[in-house]
């Protein structure tokens, strides 16, 4: 991955960095952060949420495989069956990881109204 200047890839992938949620996947293997995605995108259905910013592990010289490739895939397949809006990941300064945005659902206070 080529190296890039933090202003420049905020450039290109957004400056948020913050949602209404956080998913901590840091330090999870694949088989425990697959669940919990699923789990995050199932709830986020019923409470309302409209963004979550899912942290992961930073790529290291000696990490090996990280989640960024399986998770972004999940992403990607959950946003072509409508169940998020959009997505990008966050630069490393940011913490790494993806900001996720959710399609626009009433919330649940709004609908008990």
């Amino acid at each position: 991955m080529p190296l890039f200047e933090p202003d420049s890839l905020r450039a290109l992938v957004g400056a948020r960095a913050d949602g209404e949620r956080t998913l901590d996947l840091r330090g999870a293997s694949l088989s425990h952060a697959w669940p919990a995605i699923t789990q995050m995108l199932e709830r986020s259905r019923f409470e309302g949420l409209r963004s979550v910013v899912i942290r992961i592990d930073p790529a290291t010289a000696t990490s090996g495989e990280t989640l960024f490739l399986p998770i972004g895939r999940k992403l990607l397949d959950a946003r072509k069956r409508g169940l998020i809006a959009r997505f990008h990941p966050l630069p490393e300064a940011d913490g790494g990881g993806f900001f996720v945005e959710l399609p626009d659902r009433p919330r649940r206070e709004e609908t008990q109204s």
